[in-house]
């Protein structure tokens, strides 16, 4: 494991956490992951060091930082495919993998944090790792993710490599009303989104909050297409934080909301959504829906509507807001969609029957896996954003997280 030694006192495979953490702290933002890949060529004897970071859509993997040997110019535009790759299957398994290649052993360790799958850590070592360089270097992807995500907040490099189509002006907008990270693992719940965009960005937004005693979600399709559903979508989503932050439940969130689009919107504008609060303690949820297609639960293998009290949309008049109790059960799974998963030609996807056929998906792959679906039912361009929102429910009583980030290096596929 991670041990601290002093200085110039570093055994081989071992990491010094405080060397690690000071050389990234010396380092650019956009200069962070390249100091972590050369302090791990340095300690573990690893040539060449790597790291792949996901792209939004699922498919594959930019290769944004690569030290030593096949070192380039400009490695993000190496571009590794999920399927069929050992980067792949680390990354959908969330497994660490070994696979020696005659000249050295290469070890591949997910970057994660809480369930968000950044990428994956890529090390070749000149002999097969024994348990503790394995433990070193799952470890170190681990901390990698931290690293990724605190320097993201100061540079695109990231958020680059994980974007595989140019952004118009609207569907910018829309991805920046989407949360900080698709999937969240916590005590109680995994909670995971993913929008598959239309050919012109259709005004869809998931979000979700963890406070001290609540999980607060949101799922909402604004009217309309391009600019003017993004800036409608903003106005909404603007409201619904501001609220929940101010420590609002989710019916006076939707009624303030609601307020926001009647004042700042034209009368012909609306948007559609359901919002929820589960008390963490008890399961016990509130469930706002606004003229919103009815969520879906999965309990015991059987999928069920949702029972609600159906609102009309958001701004279109001046109306109370009501909201529906369900009792929440440790194993249930949530899904909440918008209507570009059921109209037109996605209703070739039987959703009740993916969601009874993929229970043993984490909620992550879940989500993107019913949008493939959907595109695959379309088959061709969306007219419509599809977007999904997942929560799984482990029971109020836990008190530490589900993990499924594979920080656990007992859990590596291959030889040690």
């Amino acid at each position: 494991m991670c041990t601290l030694h002093p200085v110039g006192v570093r055994p081989v495979g071992q990491l010094d956490l405080g060397g690690l953490l000071l050389a990234v702290e010396r380092a650019a933002p956009v200069q962070a992951v390249e100091a972590v890949a050369e302090e791990l060529a340095r300690v573990m004897a690893a040539d060449p060091v790597g790291f792949l970071m996901a792209d939004y859509g699922g498919t594959g993997l930019a290769r944004l930082v690569r030290t030593g040997r096949g070192a380039g110019s400009d490695d993000a535009t190496q571009w590794v495919p999920i399927e069929g790759t050992p980067q792949g299957r680390v990354l959908r398994t969330q497994q660490v993998q070994v696979e020696p290649d005659g000249a050295g052993t290469w070890f591949y360790a997910p970057v994660t944090d809480r369930g968000e799958a950044l990428g994956v850590l890529e090390l070749r070592l000149p002999t097969p790792p024994d348990e503790a360089t394995a433990v070193n270097a799952a470890l170190a992807g681990h901390a990698l993710a931290y690293v990724v995500i605190a320097n993201g907040r100061y540079t695109d490099l990231y958020e680059r490599a994980q974007r595989t189509l140019q952004l118009d002006l609207a569907a910018e907008i829309q991805r920046r009303l989407l949360p900080a990270s698709f999937t969240c693992e916590a005590a109680q719940c995994t909670v995971a989104g993913f929008l598959e965009p239309a050919a012109t960005a259709a005004g869809d937004t998931f979000d979700y909050s963890l406070s001290r005693g609540a999980l607060y979600a949101s799922l909402t399709d604004a009217m309309g297409h391009d600019l003017p559903a993004a800036q409608l979508a903003s106005v909404l989503v603007a409201s619904l934080r501001n609220s929940r932050r101010g420590g609002s439940d989710v019916a006076e969130q939707a009624h303030q909301a609601n307020q926001d689009l009647l004042e700042h919107t034209s009368a012909d504008e609306f948007v559609t959504g359901v919002l929820l609060r589960v008390d963490l303690a008890s399961g016990q949820a509130r469930i706002v829906n606004a003229g919103h297609p009815v969520p879906y639960l999965l309990r015991d293998g059987e999928v069920a509507l949702l029972p609600h009290h159906e609102d009309p949309p958001f701004g279109v008049t001046d109306t109370a807001f009501h909201d529906a109790a369900l009792h929440l059960q440790a194993g249930d799974r949530l899904l909440l969609v918008t209507d570009g998963m059921l109209e037109r030609n996605a209703s070739r996807l039987d959703l009740p029957a993916e969601l009874r056929a993929t229970v043993d998906l984490h909620p992550r792959e879940l989500v993107q896996h019913l949008t493939r679906r959907v595109t695959q039912a379309v088959g061709g361009p969306l007219r419509d954003d599809a977007t999904v929102l997942c929560i799984d429910w482990h029971g109020g009583m836990d008190t530490q997280r589900h993990v499924g980030s594979g920080a656990d290096p007992s859990r590596a596929s291959g030889p040690l």
